[in-house]
């Protein structure tokens, strides 16, 4: 391998490319001319004295080759991210950047709160949240385009190091004065008698709802479905009876303003789900994110 096949912008192009899947795409994220981008490509082709895409129609996809080149640049730059932030770490806490990947209902009030207070005592650390679907969450941490991910995780995907798996179970959500606001606990029987608002099919409320009706032969009325959880709050803050389902965490903030209940299932598979931390397997994460996922963990240990 030439050295110097290796330099910062043909790299940086070429994991673009992988990461869009697209010449043309990953011009525009990287604000040059496509034409700009195919150089740097051929560049390292020629370089490397091999083909790092398998080129369609469709757009590009690295080949073995290309993965492994791709793994050792992220690999490459994870490292001199890491070896910055922990010079910066010699002066302390006091700098640094945490990049987070997080399902909408915990992006909503709780990741968001645990930064607020997080920054009370490390001012200097920034932060980006990603807003992810659960199935996007995994995927960055092991790419290393997130340094945590907080998701609802069935099973552990290889690569992934689970830092916490903390039990998440659905509540009902309702208006203050619906019927069944009073009671401690409900059973779905009860709560499928009113209207419900409900996430996406592919959701795992929505999987484990239609799973636990069809195991006790319920049906439900469907009055509004939405790929926006809070608007499913806000749907059932309205009044007129309407149910919506939400875990604890996400919606503590809104509980103390007293403009929701939410209500315990007795139902099995509504306790079903558990809240997932996970960071790259193997990553040694830099001294800010590092301290994060302590905070983080410590946080959700706390909300019992």
């Amino acid at each position: 391998m030439a050295p110097r096949a290796l330099q910062e912008t043909a790299v940086r192009y070429f994991l673009e490319v992988v990461k869009t899947g697209s010449v043309k795409e990953a011009a525009l994220k990287l604000n040059v001319a496509p034409s700009a981008v195919s150089r740097q490509v051929a560049r390292l082709e020629r370089e490397l004295d091999t083909l790092l895409f398998e080129r369609h129609a469709r757009g590009m996809v690295p080949n073995a080759a290309g993965e492994l080149l791709a793994a050792h640049a992220k690999r490459a730059q994870q490292d001199i991210e890491r070896v910055a932030n922990e010079i910066a770490g010699l002066r302390g806490l006091r700098s640094g950047h945490v990049r987070v990947a997080s399902t909408e209902g915990f992006a909503f009030d709780f990741i968001p709160r645990l930064i607020a207070q997080f920054r009370l005592k490390h001012a200097g650390i920034r932060f980006h949240l990603e807003v992810c679907a659960p199935a996007d969450i995994s995927r960055l941490v092991r790419d290393g385009e997130a340094d945590v991910g907080i998701t609802l995780s069935a099973l552990p995907e290889p690569g992934i190091e689970v830092e916490l798996r903390h039990p998440s179970p659905i509540l009902a959500v309702m208006a203050m004065d619906h019927p069944l606001a009073q009671q401690r606990q409900l059973s779905l029987r009860q709560v499928v008698a009113y209207p419900l608002g409900l996430p996406q099919e592919d959701s795992s409320i929505r999987r484990l709802l239609d799973a636990s009706c069809s195991r006790q032969e319920l049906r439900y009325e469907l009055a509004m479905s939405s790929n926006h959880a809070n608007s499913l709050l806000s749907f059932a803050a309205a009044g007129g009876g309407s149910i919506a389902f939400y875990g604890p965490l996400s919606i503590r903030t809104l509980l103390q303003s007293k403009a929701l209940v939410a209500i315990a299932l007795k139902d099995r598979e509504m306790h079903e789900r558990h809240l997932a931390i996970e960071t790259m397997a193997g990553r040694s994460l830099p001294d800010a994110a590092k301290a994060f996922v302590r905070f983080l963990v410590d946080a959700v240990k706390a909300s019992d």
